[in-house]
């Protein structure tokens, strides 16, 4: 499993705006291999902005980088430079593969 995270800072007043660009996009992920899960997260306010992160559960590391590689990929960010005025700079990524993990289902 990979857990690949963008962190946004997006300027207050602007979350309605920012989360209807997210809900709208033709994200394409359940095209690709490896793909299991999103989540858009809604985070803190602090006094300039709104932290939300996306969240996407892959396979694996190499099904994540394939994504980024793809045509998918190229198509669904197309369009992500025109909604810089939503945020403060550049959105922040972060990586995780899994050391511990613990489920609900016994079975996992």
């Amino acid at each position: 499993m990979f857990i690949a995270m963008n962190r946004f800072k997006v300027l207050p007043g602007s979350e309605a705006e920012f989360e209807e660009v997210w809900r709208s996009r033709d994200s394409r992920l359940r095209e690709v291999p490896g793909f299991v899960e999103f989540h858009l997260l809604r985070g803190p306010a602090a006094e300039d902005h709104v932290l939300y992160a996306s969240h996407t559960v892959w396979a694996s590391r190499g099904d994540f980088e394939n994504w980024t590689r793809s045509d998918a990929f190229r198509a669904a960010h197309r369009s992500a430079g025109g909604t810089k005025p939503l945020y403060l700079g550049p959105p922040q990524f972060e990586g995780f593969e899994p050391v511990q993990a613990i489920s609900a289902d016994p079975g996992r």
